[in-house]
Formats: C-alpha cells, sequence, structure tokens
C-alpha cells in the first residue's frame, strides 16, 4: 500500500484533473437531457416520456460533495485503457468513457480481485475525499505474493462520521457482499447477516445493479424495496436515488396492506394469532361457507322459451366452479353465471335452436342467472367478511373447525358490534387479514424485484401479503434472527422462505461486520447463547479498542441524565444515538432538550440533529458513530424478545459505545 505524498503530487493532480473534466461531462450529459425535446402525439405517450427524461435527469444529478468516482483499475496489459469506477456512467462528447459504472462488468475487479486472483488487473487505486475534493490516493498492487492487507482508506470511510441518513456503501463493498450484489435477477437470495455485516446495503446495491443490469425487464415490472418501519425506510431513502435509481418503490408492510384505519391494537396473543399462517386456512373456510348449495331448480329465460336447471345440475355445476383452485372468489362469480347460460344453450341446442354467443352473455347477465348467482355466491366485501368472524360466534366456530382451539377463537372475537366497519377497531395485523381476503376480488401489483429487509420479524401472513406482490419475481430477504424483536419473529428460514413462497432461495451468511467494533462485537455476542436462536456469532473486521465504556451511574434520574450529557460532551465529531427503555425516553428527551440539547425527533432520523434520542423498540436497522446506551437490565427485562432487542441495541455503534445503567447488568450480559 501506497499512500499520496508531495513525492506523489504530479499523479494526485492528473487524477483531480480528470475530476474536474468528469464533472464537466457529467453537467454536459444532464444538460442534453434536458434539452430534448417531447413529440409524443397522445397525452399517455408524452407522460411516459416526460417521466423517463426527469428520471434521467435526475439520474445525472449529483452534488458537489459527492466523489463522481472511489476506483481505478490498471489493466495487465499496458497498452488497455486504465478505467475509473464512480456511480454513474460519464463519456465525454465523443462518447468515449470517462468513468464507468461500478455496476458494469469492467468494474468486477475493484470488487473482487487479489493477489491470488488478479482478474486482468495489475493495480488497484483508491482515492480519498474530503467534501468533494480528491485528496488522496492508495495503490495496490495485485502481482502473486503481494501484501493483501486491509485498505487504510477503505476503513477510514467505514469509519467516517456519519449524521442523517444512510449513505451509499459503493466505495467499500467487499468480495462476499459483492458476489451477493450482482446475483442473477432469477435468483431468490436469502442474507442471514451479524449487526454491521452490510445486509441493508447489500440489499439496495442488488437493487441498483439490477435496475441497471435488466433495465428493460425492470422498467415495466418495478422494484419494491420492503422496510421494518417508516423511521427506517427515511434513513435509507437516500441510498438508491445516490446511486443512480429514483424510480424505486418503498414502502412498510402496513403501508402494503394499508386498506382501512388502524384505530385499534392487538395484545401480543393476539397479534401472534392473527399473523399466524393457520388464519389463511380460517378465512378459506370463511369464503368456502359464503357459497351455499341451492336447494330448488333455476328457470331461465331465453327469447320466448323458458329453460329449467334442475337443483342436482345446478349443484354440479357449482361445485366444479368452486373445487377449480385455478379460480378466485369474485372471478367465480362471473364463471358461475356463465357456466350456466352455457348449459341452457346446451338445453337450447338439444331442441334444435343455436344461441349465439352475444345471447349467451346476454343470459349471464339476465336477473334470474344473477339472482341465483348474488344468492349461493354472494359478492366478497373482505371487511364485511372479517367482521362478521369476529362478531359471529358461530360463524368463527365453523370457519375454524379443526383448525383454532375454542382458546383461540376467543382472542379474536371483537366485544360488540362497531357502529360502522369504517369505525371498526381494525389492527394492523388485521389489515394483512383484509388484504388476504382482498387478494380474492383483485390481484395487487407485481413487482420484479423485493428487497424485503428485516425479514426475520414478518409473520407469516405478512410474508403472504410480500409474496403475492412478487408470484413471478424474485426476492432478496434480508435479516438476522438474533435480532427478531416480534412475538411472531421467525426461528429459522426454512419456514420463512416457505411462507414467502421461495421456498429455493439460498440462504448465505455474512460474519464480518464491517460497521460493528470488535470489542462491541464480543459484548452482543455474550447475549447469542440466551436467544433461542441458531445464528453463527459475528466478527469484526476492526478490533475497536477501547469502543466500550461500561459505567455504573449513582443517585436517581438527575445523576443520570448528567451522565447521559457527560458522554455527550466526550463524544467525538458524528452522530449520537442516546437508546433508552421505551417508557423513559419521552422523560430523557425532556431533560436533554431543558439542557440544551438539540436532538433528533426518534421518527425523524434523516433530521440533521448530531444526537438522537430513540426507544430501544425502534433503533433496528440504524447506526451512529457513538451509541449511549442506558439501562440495559430495562431494555432487556428478563425475557428472550427483551434479550434480542437488547442486542440490536448494543450493535448500533460504528466506533463508541458507552453502557449507562443505575440497576445491575443483566446476568447474561455481565462478565
Amino acid at each position: 500500500m501506497a499512500v499520496a505524498g508531495t513525492d506523489l503530487s504530479r499523479e494526485l493532480d492528473e487524477e483531480r484533473q480528470l475530476l474536474s473534466t468528469a464533472r464537466r461531462c457529467l453537467v454536459q450529459m444532464r444538460d442534453r437531457a434536458e434539452q430534448i425535446t417531447n413529440t409524443a402525439r397522445d397525452e399517455l405517450t408524452a407522460w411516459a416520456l416526460g417521466r423517463t427524461k426527469a428520471e434521467r435527469i435526475a439520474a445525472l444529478t449529483i452534488p458537489a460533495d459527492v466523489p463522481l468516482f472511489f476506483g481505478r483499475l490498471d489493466p495487465d496489459d499496458q497498452g488497455a485503457e486504465v478505467v475509473h469506477v464512480g456511480r454513474r456512467h460519464i463519456r465525454d462528447e465523443q462518447g468515449d468513457p470517462v468513468v464507468v459504472d461500478w455496476r458494469a462488468p469492467i468494474a468486477v475487479p475493484f470488487y473482487r480481485a487479489s493477489p491470488s486472483a488478479p482478474l486482468g488487473v495489475r493495480r488497484r487505486r483508491r482515492f480519498g475525499f474530503r467534501a468533494g475534493q480528491l485528496t488522496s490516493f492508495e495503490d495496490e498492487l495485485l502481482a502473486p505474493g503481494a501484501d493483501a492487507g486491509t485498505s487504510a482508506l477503505l476503513l477510514a470511510e467505514i469509519e467516517r462520521p456519519r449524521v442523517g441518513p444512510m449513505r451509499d456503501v459503493v466505495a467499500t463493498i467487499q468480495p462476499d457482499q459483492d458476489e451477493l450484489v450482482r446475483a442473477p435477477l432469477e435468483q431468490s437470495l436469502c442474507v442471514q447477516g451479524a449487526p454491521g455485516t452490510g445486509k441493508t446495503a447489500v440489499g439496495l446495491h442488488r437493487a441498483a445493479y439490477l435496475l441497471y443490469t435488466y433495465r428493460e425487464r425492470l422498467h415495466r415490472a418495478g422494484v419494491l424495496v420492503v422496510g421494518p418501519n417508516a423511521a427506517f425506510l427515511r434513513y435509507i431513502a437516500g441510498v438508491l436515488p445516490a446511486l443512480g435509481e429514483v424510480a424505486v418503490t418503498q414502502l412498510t408492510v402496513a403501508e402494503l396492506t394499508a386498506t382501512v384505519p388502524v384505530r385499534g391494537t392487538d395484545g401480543p396473543a393476539a397479534a401472534a394469532l392473527k399473523g399466524d399462517a393457520r388464519l389463511a386456512a380460517v378465512l378459506a373456510r370463511a369464503l368456502e361457507l359464503l357459497i351455499t348449495e341451492p336447494g330448488t331448480s333455476l328457470v331461465v329465460p331465453m327469447g320466448a322459451r323458458r329453460y329449467r336447471i334442475g337443483s342436482h345440475d345446478l349443484r354440479a355445476e357449482l361445485a366444479a366452479v368452486r373445487d377449480d383452485p385455478a379460480i378466485r372468489f369474485a372471478t367465480g362469480r362471473d364463471r358461475l353465471a356463465m357456466v350456466l347460460a352455457q348449459r341452457v344453450r346446451r338445453m337450447a341446442e338439444e331442441e334444435g335452436v343455436s344461441p349465439t354467443d352475444r345471447t349467451v352473455e346476454r343470459l349471464a347477465r339476465t336477473g334470474p342467472v344473477r339472482a341465483f348467482v348474488d344468492a349461493h355466491w354472494p359478492a366478497l366485501q373482505p371487511a364485511a367478511l372479517l367482521a362478521r368472524l369476529y362478531l359471529e360466534p358461530e360463524f368463527l366456530a365453523a370457519a375454524a373447525d379443526g383448525v383454532l382451539t375454542a382458546a383461540e377463537q376467543d382472542l379474536l372475537r371483537w366485544p360488540a358490534a362497531p357502529r360502522s366497519l369504517g369505525r371498526a377497531p381494525w389492527t394492523a395485523a388485521d389489515t394483512v387479514l383484509l388484504d388476504e381476503l382482498a387478494d380474492q376480488v383483485e390481484r395487487p401489483a407485481s413487482f420484479g424485484h423485493i428487497v424485503l429487509d428485516e425479514a426475520q420479524d414478518l409473520s407469516p401472513m405478512q410474508y403472504r401479503a410480500v409474496a403475492r406482490r412478487c408470484p413471478t419475481g424474485s426476492v432478496t430477504a434480508l435479516g438476522d434472527l438474533a435480532q427478531g424483536t416480534a412475538p411472531w419473529s421467525a426461528r429459522d428460514w426454512v419456514g420463512a422462505l416457505a411462507a414467502l413462497g421461495k421456498p429455493e432461495a439460498a440462504v448465505t451468511y455474512l460474519t464480518t461486520g464491517y460497521r460493528v467494533p470488535g470489542e462491541v462485537m464480543v459484548l452482543a455476542n455474550r447475549l447469542l447463547p440466551h436467544l433461542a436462536v441458531s445464528v453463527p456469532p459475528g466478527r469484526a473486521l476492526r478490533a475497536g479498542r477501547g469502543a466500550v465504556t461500561v459505567r455504573p451511574v449513582r443517585g436517581g434520574p438527575d445523576e443520570l441524565t448528567t451522565a447521559v450529557l457527560g458522554a455527550i460532551d466526550g463524544s467525538a465529531e458524528g452522530s449520537i444515538g442516546v437508546i433508552a427503555p421505551d417508557a423513559a425516553t419521552a422523560d430523557l428527551a425532556a431533560a436533554l432538550a431543558a439542557a440544551g440539547v438539540a436532538t433528533t425527533p426518534p421518527d425523524h432520523p434523516e433530521a440533521v440533529e448530531r444526537v438522537s434520542v430513540l426507544p430501544a423498540s425502534t433503533c433496528k436497522g440504524l447506526e451512529f458513530d457513538h451509541v449511549i446506551l442506558v439501562e440495559p437490565a430495562a431494555i432487556a427485562a428478563g425475557s428472550t424478545p427483551g434479550l434480542r432487542l437488547l442486542y440490536v441495541a448494543l450493535t448500533r455503534a460504528v466506533s463508541q459505545l458507552t453502557v449507562l445503567h443505575q440497576d445491575p447488568l443483566p446476568p447474561e450480559l455481565a462478565g
């Protein structure tokens, strides 16, 4: 490794000149995009072209403080062109590349080349930047036997202080991550990763890679990113636009399934039951119960004649439609009407009459046929059906017979009927059940690829809701079983992937933590034997000596606040996350505000205040340079889910972890 100094200033100046050239070329590319004239003759085409133009301009807009390139590859062939690798493909006026997109095949050696497998490259160069200005570079020779030590610039980039939203890590993607990022579109992946291993980064950069490589297919089908909560989505919102991808849908599961206002809450037992895959069977049975067999015949007029279909034949026709697994409930109504009309046609043909196709279509819409269908195959109203299950014990018992116990059925019942379905006490879990029923009416929008983050925390019914949005596409499921904090959190990936409809997805393990310092990881790993899951322990790329401070605090709440203020004052530059038990967060935030400390609200991590105060239950997926963890025993609360929550909170630190406690440390953590 060699870092540029005064003896290499000429090369540094040349690289700076190339950076200036790249910026000038990027501006020219954006100017040309803005000058494109929309000549479409119809409104829909004009809208589509306008949207494409806007996306192109947005993709070519890079802030001045964002480096246009971060690496360089010098090929073995001395006559071949040197390649600069960056966030976008930038070309000059002649169309020649100035910077190649990191997703292009030619950029692969930047991430994967090594002295033992140089991939046609003799030298890899990394660049150091500050506020968008190129300040240094570092060369790595890739000849056999050369030093393959860790890059100092890479470590500096990982440790660079962060305030505000998540940033892309395109300059620091590691070989094991790059293999996952560049997996083919047809391949579904499940990434089990310890804290700080870059799971979220892998998923987001994989989305960007797939959009680049399979542009035409995914432009039509779309890409969806599903996150655990709105705060997390706001935190990651800028990553894909920074990589040039602005047309990606990002939603929580709650937003994905939102059809009714959520006015109620479930207790842990009821929430876990509503997330159980058995509820899908109960709902399917309830749909079957809506379909009733006729006991009388049906008379259908056609012209001057009347045709009678006997009850036996009606039951046979209804059963044939009902038992067809390819027919959804709402479609079955129309199919049944047409089947009955076709039977009348056959009856007429036996008498020498030949009804036309148009006549048959009219027959399917006649009053007697529609009345029969409405009586024996009623229209589905998801909210009304679910409310009926909650309000009518006999109906619920019939739908849940052999599936749910009597005690479980009691958990589902409403104590009283609401004044209207619009004011019903629907819960978040209910919206997922309603989504299951709504799928029988109209299929939801489908995506070509879905990135599912914090996948371990989805219930089986939520997995089904996601699977409905990707029946023919692929999925990248990201998670850590050790960080599962919901009552229904997955205990293994086999069952989770089956519920997601992707049982063939291969599970890949990431264990090297690039974000979490070694001392923090060692402390957090003490909890793993107590989390009731089997996952390999994480190991850290950086030792992080002196990264952990555990400090008992004597006295009352005021002394604890004083200790937090002292830890904030003693913190180096970068973001600070004060993570506390949920019940204590509001009081702690108020105390810090009274002391003059400006903080970021828990639900707005994209704000730029240096200090954030947030409850342990919402810190998943976030990261801070310095974490001040308050009262770990109250977070753990003596339970397996609590210990997992503590495991999550401990591993949010990038550089420094300070643990402040008045109560004794949890015995699982002490040592």
